[in-house]
């Protein structure tokens, strides 16, 4: 029998975003799978381990902690610094999958935010799938992502009427602002790439969105700015890592 594997997507940080279809997801599943990200971040391993103590129903269920591998941020190459490390991830999920989870049974990873957003877990059980060295078959739950809690938080559509949007990382973002969008979504930026972009642009910036720690600015960037990069390196420096995500647009013609 084919082992079987639930990929659920948790939300953003907060555990009433959790949908219908995921908690009916994690109450299927026998065997948790739950990453550590290192002590800087075991709160969000704790996260975790709290929303399958609170919608789980089950008793009889593992839940099994793993070391997750960590992108070589000084390979020259981001696009082979990210093969490499897909290679090593790949590694530990087939020994998870083989040594804890038996034929038959199911078994579940909690995917922050959505699955399908800047997420590599579906293309990793891809790659064991394809391989064929284990038989395995796995479903996708989707999840709220910060995206989505971001516009939420701030009481605001992502679009414009008839505009358009685009969603990307703080790495593209510094090479400039799209010139074919009206509205950028920008995640995974480690470096603060909306210094970089017209200090006109309005800005909706968020932290730690949906967690009790959540912070929220926005404005026109050249306003913000500075109260951005003083409560970003304030937050960071408190919990020795950062999430965030933000909406930069255009200035509207007058």
């Amino acid at each position: 029998m084919k082992r079987k594997v639930l990929v659920i997507g948790i939300g953003a940080g907060n555990p009433d975003h959790l949908t219908v279809q995921a908690i009916d997801a994690l109450n299927r599943a026998s065997v948790f799978f739950i990453p550590d990200k290192g002590a800087e971040k075991s709160d969000l391993a704790q996260l975790r381990r709290e929303i399958i103590e609170r919608f789980v129903t089950r008793t009889n269920y593992q839940v099994v902690g793993f070391d997750n591998p960590v992108r070589d941020s000084a390979t020259p190459s981001y696009r082979q610094g990210v093969s490499d490390w897909h290679d090593a991830v790949e590694d530990v999920y087939k020994t998870l999958l083989a040594e804890r989870l038996n034929d038959g049974e199911c078994g579940a990873f909690l995917a922050w935010g959505d699955p399908g957003l800047y997420d590599s877990i579906l293309r990793i059980l891809e790659r064991i799938r394809a391989r064929g060295d284990i038989e395995l078959e796995y479903e996708v739950v989707p999840g709220i992502s910060s995206v989505q809690a971001l516009a939420a938080a701030h009481r605001i559509p992502i679009n414009r009427i008839g505009e358009s949007i685009m969603i990307t990382t703080g790495r593209k973002l510094k090479e400039g602002f799209p010139e074919n969008a009206d509205s950028v979504i920008v995640m995974l930026d480690g470096q603060a790439a909306f210094k970089n972009v017209d200090g006109d642009m309005e800005i909706f910036w968020g932290a730690y969105i949906g967690t009790p720690d959540e912070i929220l600015v926005s404005g026109k960037l050249s306003d913000v700015l500075d109260e951005i990069e003083r409560v970003r390196h304030e937050a960071r420096s408190k919990k020795g890592w950062i999430m965030d995500t933000y909406l930069l647009r255009k200035p509207q013609a007058r």
